[in-house]
């Protein structure tokens, strides 16, 4: 095949790439701060600066979303504050809020809304002093890497995942200044590192998972591969019948992402994931280039991973592994944060515990190392007792829910405020025995991944008394942890003002949930 034929084959990204690789749009920040979004490359402004964690939001014109990159969901106190002055300096409100603000996501990241091209060079540079980074979390690269929320803290671990984790981060963007070798991928690549026996980071939806296993006496991981969502495409990760040492988390990540880089189709954008080349190639055969690329035979998988537990979610007070400290799930509503709330958790942080927050994929937090003799103290502060509770209600606590079309232009309907009011009426109606796992994504790009949930909801339209309406195509049957896997779609293009209905039906017939007496009474005496 010539180049030509090679050149004619690239998608209209990869051909863009192909003229300027994205990453070199840090030397023109500058410039672009001067001349104002409008006047910048269309190509630059919509997808290259993505590459430096930079999203302009169509549906906010002139606005940019900021997507960090925050290795296993840890953050420092100060970091926190710096995070905060950025969203209470640039960061403008829009829609249903007039003040910026930032969502925890489902990957322990965070996205902040609403800066503008003008402020994007302080910003960044404020993020480095910061030893912050957000390179490589958008478009063609490794998305943030998750691990457990409770590395190095849980009494019952496996394997302490934070410095697996900032490791494999340093390799993939350079020590955080960008790496020009993996960051023009085919498509987004996902990485998750699983250290205790709850699959806490759910591997299983990853494109490489590492599950810990035991192989001949010494702890290690197994491997799975290929896990991806994409538009009316949800594909579970596959064992790959290899395990590794700890030692060979690195090195096996980087070979895996060459051999990806060098074969994956760059072709129709749809097809261009690494399952598509493991599908191409055949499991065997990509183990193979696989281990040539590493330099290596790797060796079979150990014969049982060890995810044996059910999915815990972190929430309340848990005892350390450090004697006389504990660490404290808080409950964030939709995982949406504001500047001030920010300030606030990280003094929490700072004045009752080792000035550490760490972010979990169900999209709460976590304050770790509260001793026991301030505990007290600390769950009666204002912000833990009245905001970002300890003990949510049962549906309330398991709501996960992606952006949605208040601030994302790929969205089919609004979701978080949505589902936090619906949320919010179900349960004073209903009595659940246990937290339901609800899950919101505002269209099939699956952000809020809701084919893992109890119930998901996947944002579409649909018609109803002769006009468009949003609507919901609904999935049940997801289930995370211990036997994982994906569940499956049930209803289509339910209109969003019949959702409270049929997600009642539902609690009731699936998941032993009861009307609640006060309630029904109140609701039959108003009729």
């Amino acid at each position: 095949m010539t180049s030509t034929d090679k050149k004619l084959k690239l998608n209209k990204i990869e051909q863009s790439k192909a003229k300027k690789h994205p990453l070199l749009l840090k030397q023109e920040l500058e410039q672009f701060a001067q001349i104002g979004w409008e006047a910048v490359d269309d190509f630059d402004r919509e997808y290259g600066l993505k590459w430096l964690g930079f999203f302009h939001r169509t549906v906010t014109p002139g606005k940019f979303m900021l997507r960090m990159r925050i290795p296993n969901g840890i953050l420092t106190s100060t970091q926190m504050c710096v995070l905060a002055e950025i969203v209470q300096r640039y960061c403008q409100g829009s829609g249903f809020q007039d003040r910026g603000n930032a969502d925890i996501t489902t990957r322990q990241n965070l996205q902040l809304r609403g800066m503008r091209i003008e402020d994007i060079p302080d910003i960044f540079d404020r993020l480095l002093k910061a030893g912050l980074t957000s390179v490589q979390s958008g478009m063609d690269n490794v998305r943030n890497i998750t691990g457990s929320p409770v590395a190095g803290i849980d009494a019952d671990e496996l394997i302490d995942t934070r410095g697996l984790v900032r490791n494999l981060q340093d390799m993939i963007t350079g020590n955080s200044q960008g790496n020009l070798a993996l960051s023009n991928l085919p498509r987004k690549f996902n990485i998750a590192v699983a250290g205790g026996r709850d699959n806490s980071v759910h591997a299983e939806i990853n494109d490489l998972g590492y599950l810990p296993a035991y192989k001949e006496g010494k702890l290690g991981f197994n491997l799975l591969v290929g896990g991806y969502f994409a538009p009316n495409n949800y594909v579970a990760a596959i064992p790959l019948n290899a395990w590794i040492p700890p030692e060979e988390v690195v090195p096996l990540a980087e070979a895996m992402l060459i051999v990806y880089n060098e074969n994956g189709s760059r072709a129709k954008r749809q097809k261009c994931r690494m399952m598509h080349l493991i599908e191409d190639w055949g499991l065997e055969k990509f183990r193979t280039e696989l281990e040539n690329q590493l330099g290596h035979p790797l060796e079979p998988a150990a014969e049982k991973d060890e995810i044996d537990w059910e999915k815990r979610d972190h929430i309340g007070v848990h005892k350390q592994k450090q004697p006389g400290l504990n660490y404290v799930g808080l409950h964030v509503p939709i995982g949406r944060l504001y500047a001030d709330e920010m300030f606030e958790l990280a003094r929490l942080a700072e004045v009752y515990g080792g000035g550490e927050v760490r972010l979990t994929v169900e999209q709460n937090l976590i304050i770790p190392d509260v001793p026991d003799t301030r505990l007290e103290t600390f769950l009666n502060e204002p912000l833990v007792k009245e905001r970002f509770t300890t003990a949510p209600e049962q549906l309330n606590r398991a709501l996960v829910s992606c952006t949605g079309s208040e601030f994302c232009s790929y969205a089919m309907i609004e979701t978080k405020n949505r589902a936090l009011k619906l949320i919010q009426e179900l349960e004073s109606e209903l009595n659940l025995p246990r937290p339901i796992r609800i899950h919101w994504t505002g269209c099939p790009n699956s952000c809020g991944q809701p084919q893992v949930a109890d119930i998901g909801l996947i944002g579409t339209k649909a018609r109803k008394d002769g006009e468009t309406v949003e609507a919901a195509d609904i999935w049940m049957g997801g289930k995370v942890g211990k036997d994982a896997h994906l569940g499956e779609e049930i209803m289509k293009k339910v209109p969003c003002d019949e959702l409270k209905d049929v997600l009642r039906g539902l609690l009731i017939e699936h998941f032993e949930a009861q009307p609640n007496r006060e309630a029904v009474r109140e609701k039959t005496t108003v009729g």
